[in-house]
């Protein structure tokens, strides 16, 4: 499985089956790289950038967006406050892999 960027910056808090949750506070740049599973990502707070390949969104709290299994993204721009949610669910490859979605 890719990194999950340092300890520091994501702190897993549930674990349950292939599903994890986590709490992710990037500091100055967001190092991580394309994840093996499926992703859904909640803004707690703050505001930035998110690109997702070639395409770029503002984001603020209560965005909710959903990231491939596999697919380059990142925070961009982003404010010192920001805290993210992050739900990584699913087979490795992402469900689209395995029939399902």
């Amino acid at each position: 499985m890719a990194e999950r960027v340092g300890a520091d910056e994501y702190q897993e808090l549930l674990r349950h089956g292939t599903m994890s949750v986590g709490l992710y506070t990037p500091k100055e740049i967001d190092k991580q790289s394309p994840h093996d599973q499926d992703e859904v990502y909640i803004v707690a707070s703050g505001t930035g950038v998110f690109a997702l390949g070639s395409e770029r969104m503002a984001i603020g709290p209560g965005d909710t967006f959903f990231v491939g299994a596999g697919a380059r993204h990142r925070f961009e721009e982003f404010s010192d406050d920001l805290a993210v949610w992050v739900v990584f669910y699913g087979p490795e490859g992402g469900e689209h892999s395995s029939g399902v979605g």
